[in-house]
This record gives structure tokens, sequence and C-alpha cells, in this order.
């Protein structure tokens, strides 16, 4: 039976909803979308999604492996009271990195003289709710990155440097750890920035870019009408 156009539109509509959702790379995306365009029957329309569920509806292995980190809110209950895996970091002549899922200690210690760190707390568990680091640089400079849900507090000053941070602060969301940044910087620097985490960017990302290409076959319709 020959397809509509209206029968197009709503299996396109279905992919860009699957690559929102992350079921469907860009250039599968791109391949499936010219197809359903294309397509003149119901037999070429119906395999393009064929192996998609329902717009916002997980498949079983999608609720296997979920996780909170992955939600557009934080689950901070999962998130709180494990035990520490690292309770400071040291730089001298080098440099030093917590960054991923690693369990921040209630009291987390840096230092860094003529070296660097980077204390990335967008994936990280919390052994406590109330959290301090303490920061310390001579002559280095450490860096902290905290998501957008976290409630953070920094305070410092810098002899000969600089301590950033202000526009860090903020309270996060509900049953987020209190994390207190106390910091000080002689002739060197320490900041903290606030950027979204990784599943975040991604789905701003395919966001823009469905938006992006509603605009073009929107466009593209103007002109053949």
């Amino acid at each position: 039976m020959r397809a509509s156009d209206a029968e197009r539109e709503r299996v396109a509509e279905s992919l860009r909803d699957a690559l929102a959702e992350g079921r469907l790379d860009m250039e599968e995306f791109e391949q499936r979308l010219e197809a359903a365009y294309t397509a003149r029957t119901h037999g070429e329309l119906e395999p393009l999604v064929r192996d998609l569920p329902a717009p916002g509806t997980p498949g079983p292995a999608a609720r296997a492996v979920r996780r909170p980190e992955d939600e557009a809110e934080v689950h901070w209950p999962s998130r709180i009271g494990h035990a520490p895996t690292s309770k400071g970091g040291f730089a001298l002549w080098g440099g030093f990195s917590r960054k991923g899922t690693w369990t921040v200690a209630r009291k987390f210690t840096a230092f860094a003289m003529w070296g660097g760190g980077d204390i990335d707390l967008r994936e990280a568990r919390f052994e406590a709710r109330e959290t301090v680091l303490r920061i310390f640089t001579v002559m280095g400079g450490i860096g902290v990155t905290v998501p957008p849900e976290l409630a953070v507090q920094v305070k410092g000053f810098g002899i000969m440097g600089a301590v950033g941070g202000s526009k860090a602060n903020g309270e996060g969301t509900p049953g987020s750890p209190h994390v207190t940044i106390v910091a000080f910087a002689l002739l060197g620097g320490i900041g903290v920035d606030r950027k979204p985490r990784k599943a975040q960017r991604e789905r701003l990302r395919a966001e823009r870019e469905r938006e992006r290409l509603e605009r073009m076959e929107g466009g593209g319709r103007k002109e053949l009408g």
C-alpha cells in the first residue's frame, strides 16, 4: 500500500525521538530519515522503526543498564554514604587527577607545588552529605569541576595568586550533598567551574541537532510548496 506524506512524517518524528533518547547515532539517524522521506510504501517505512519502542519507553535492555547518573536529575541517595576511594591528591613537579566514578572522603585535601591537579565531581559519589575540600597550591594550579545539581560554597584567597569560583556557588537539587571548598593559592591559581555531565551534554547536543534538522526540513517543505 502506498504511504502518505503524513505517514512519512510520523516515522520521521519517531526517528527524531529515538535520536534524542540515544537509541540511534547520528549516522544511522540520517540514513533512516532519508529512507523515510523517499519511501513509497508501508513496507518500506515499517522496517525503519521496527526495532524502536514508543518514545519515552525504555526497552528491557535499557532498564537493566540504566543508572541514576544517566537521568536528567541526579538520584542523590544512591550517591551518598559510600566508603571513600580517595582522601586527597598531591602533586610536586607533576600532576594528579580525580575524576569519573570515584568516592570523595568527607574531608579531602589536595596540594600542588610546581604542578597541577584536576578534581572532577560530576560523576563522583560521596562518603557524607557534608563534604569539605581543602585545596592548596604553591606556584601551581588546581581545577575543580562540579555539576549544576551540586550544592557548592567556595571560600578562599590568593597571595600573588588567585582563587576563582564565585560563580560556582549555589544550591543544588533536593537531596544534594553540600560541598565546601576552602582554597589558598600562593603564586598559583585555583579554579572552580560548573559544567554539565556527559549525559546532559549528549542530550543537549541531540536536542540542538533535532531542532536544526526540523528547521532544515521545514525550509525544504516551504521551497517545495
